[in-house]
């Protein structure tokens, strides 16, 4: 079977079940017991679009519409996975839809090739990088339901629909917490590594492009915020600027410089 064909049934099946995740926790209808395994189906060909694609292929071909599609395709597993401990569906319409439109892209943007075969050492330091940007986006998302309901608690005396089984608000904010500190974390062994593989092949440490100096930043905000919650306990509205500033930045470093490259102005 093509590999666009796949593309098209990994999507269709991600925004099916994006729109039923919205029927059925933002609207009226009642919630189904084969929802929870269906999530697998798009995740599992979505994933194996992913391994031939970056890691069977001896050369690799990476760019923003790769990049894109491994961040959604790991932030999906990483919902998936977190339902099964906290009641977060009402983000599923949200993060299904993403990957709906993101697990595509590959299929219509080549991408970057690679002039020769790739080392897996640093095929795992890609795999490392979008783990961290995978993180952040799901971080981030929490931080903008945790807004959300903020605001309905100020406009109106209880909750109801999909925030009435979300948990405290506690809880959410020390999720998210966790998820920025291992994403942090994630983040700051992946520019080690790069600095490690540009010192090697390349004889410098750091090449000062658009990319890096977004991505040095965005490190910075969040290494920042995760200071200022544990010096000064930052939280609410403060915490969500720092949040969004950082992951602004973050999607401004690969995929943002990839993007102008390669469809703006046509330099794959």
């Amino acid at each position: 079977m093509p590999d666009i064909v796949i593309h098209g049934i990994a999507s269709a099946a991600y925004l099916f079940l994006a729109w039923h995740f919205w029927n059925t926790r933002w609207r009226t209808a009642a919630p189904s017991s084969w929802e929870r395994p269906a999530v697998v189906v798009p995740v599992a060909l979505h994933a194996w679009l992913l391994y031939s694609g970056i890691f069977a292929a001896p050369e690799l071909r990476f760019g923003f519409a790769q990049a894109l599609s491994v961040m959604m395709f790991l932030a999906a597993a990483m919902f998936w996975l977190e339902a099964f401990f906290v009641p977060i569906e009402a983000l599923y319409p949200l993060v299904l839809a993403a990957a709906a439109i993101c697990a595509p892209l590959p299929a219509f943007f080549a991408g970057r090739l690679s002039a020769e075969a790739v080392s897996f050492e640093f095929r795992l330091h890609i795999v490392f990088g979008m783990l961290a940007y995978s993180l952040f986006t799901v971080a981030m998302l929490h931080a903008l339901l945790i807004a959300k309901v903020e605001r309905r608690l100020h406009g109106a005396p209880g909750l109801g629909g999909p925030f009435a089984q979300l948990p405290p608000l506690l809880t959410l904010e020390r999720l998210v917490f966790m998820l920025i500190g291992a994403a942090f974390a994630v983040l700051t062994v992946t520019l080690v590594m790069g600095i490690a593989y540009s010192e090697a092949f390349i004889g410098r440490a750091l090449r000062f492009e658009h990319k890096t100096v977004f991505l040095i930043l965005s490190w910075l905000i969040f290494g920042l915020l995760l200071a200022g919650r544990w010096r000064y306990g930052w939280r609410g509205r403060t915490a969500l600027r720092w949040t969004v500033a950082g992951f602004v930045l973050l999607m401004l470093g690969y995929p943002g410089s990839r993007f102008v490259l390669e469809v703006l102005l046509h330099r794959a």
